[in-house]
């Protein structure tokens, strides 16, 4: 210490000036410094985290497992029909009904307008024939079309054609798409809807002449594939109209969701032209001869279809459908149809990847309404039939023959 005074004394008076401001300045900073630290002076303030503030990964709300199964009801949608062959519905309110007489039918809210919609006059009534199928187009939003199969009379002789109308009061211009196609009281089909292809598919029976459904030069005993227009697609087997042939009565036609595979129902033989029984469901394909009359029930033979199902004694298998819907979870996917002779409807579990493969079928136990024809399903997810006891083959019960629907309860 004596030799640094000693040293700071001998030193110009400039520099010992010098010295000791600098010396006085390293003293406030380091005085600065570390009062910044102490105090936090010069420190980022991190925002503070409140458990609000916190951005938690959201927890799923547990999921409650979609039933397989619901409790169901059958329950009654309209009544006073004349036997109502085809449903077609324009919203989840309103549906358009043929009945097989010759009226068209607006049902507004479960009411039967009390005007028909429109009426063919010209339609054959004397048996089986009649106002049938009932079709919309694909574009119904747009031009309000609408497809019936009508028998009629001319010269003497019977035939079915298929007639486009409008969704109009007196159902608008009317335009025959399919003329001549063979018809009876008996076997004269006629179901019409369009497929996922957009095609207007046709059932028609064999008119009690069994042989014109081999005849790829006669319409009846086919099933016939036209478009909207009336004119025969490009891709069709034979030129024709004709998509497969040797039917004797087809008159339910779908297609099942997810492969587009087309089921029909069919009727067999009566007696007079072959053994009773034998109806069939069919797995359609195009340019398939389906047999008849070259054999019937489970009777095989080269170059034919064979049946998927075969019903003996007979049920009269009308209208089919596949049901798309999963408010009844049970029935989903499942091809239901009408039955006349057998009355009720009757359940077939495809395989859904495979609609060559058939794991159960049985007739629905809940409905006993006597004989029914029409089956579809409506925009609110139920299964809707009608009735079919005013048909000279049934026991008319009040207020038949009605509209009904399989909804949850």
């Amino acid at each position: 210490m004596q030799r640094l005074r000693l040293w700071f004394r001998t030193r110009p008076k400039w520099q010992r000036i010098s010295l000791v401001a600098l010396l006085f300045l390293i003293l406030v900073g380091l005085t600065s410094w570390w009062a910044a630290d102490y105090y936090g002076w010069f420190r980022k303030e991190e925002p503070k985290v409140t458990q609000s503030d916190v951005s938690k990964p959201e927890t799923p709300a547990p999921q409650t497992p979609k039933p397989t199964s619901v409790p169901y009801k059958v329950e009654e949608v309209a009544s006073n029909l004349f036997v109502p062959w085809a449903i077609v519905f324009t919203s989840k309110d309103r549906m358009i009904v043929t009945e097989r007489s010759g009226a068209v039918r607006v049902i507004q809210k479960g009411t039967v307008q009390p005007a028909p919609l429109t009426t063919f006059g010209e339609v054959a009534t004397g048996g089986e024939e009649g106002l049938m199928g009932l079709a919309k187009d694909p574009h119904f939003d747009q031009n309000k079309y609408l497809y019936t199969c009508i028998a009629t009379e001319a010269g003497g002789r019977m035939h079915d054609k298929v007639v486009r109308f409008s969704d109009t009061p007196g159902g608008g211009e009317r335009k025959t798409l399919l003329d001549n196609i063979p018809a009876a009281q008996y076997h004269a089909g006629c179901r019409v809807k369009f497929g996922p292809d957009g095609k207007l598919y046709v059932t028609t029976g064999d008119a009690t002449n069994r042989a014109i459904a081999q005849d790829k030069n006669s319409l009846g005993g086919k099933i016939l594939r036209i478009n909207a227009d009336g004119s025969i697609p490009s891709d069709n087997p034979f030129g024709s109209p004709i998509w497969s042939y040797g039917h004797r009565n087809p008159q339910g036609l779908d297609w099942q969701p997810g492969t587009n595979i087309l089921i029909a129902t069919e009727h067999g033989p009566s007696g007079f032209d072959g053994p009773l029984g034998g109806d069939e469901v069919n797995l359609i394909e195009k340019g398939g001869n389906y047999g008849w009359p070259l054999v019937s029930h489970n009777n095989t033979r080269e170059g034919t279809k064979a049946p998927m199902l075969v019903f003996t004694p007979a049920v009269a298998p009308a209208d089919g459908h596949f049901y798309r819907s999963d408010v009844l979870p049970q029935f989903t996917g499942n091809y239901f149809f009408g039955m006349l002779k057998g009355e009720g409807l009757y359940r077939v579990v495809f395989d859904k990847q495979d609609a060559h493969k058939i794991i159960s079928h049985e007739k629905v136990s809940e409905v006993n309404v006597g004989r029914v024809r029409e089956v579809t399903e409506g925009p609110d997810g139920a299964i809707y039939f009608t009735s079919s006891n005013q048909d000279g083959r049934g026991t008319a019960k009040t207020g038949d023959d009605k509209i009904y629907r399989i909804t949850p309860q």
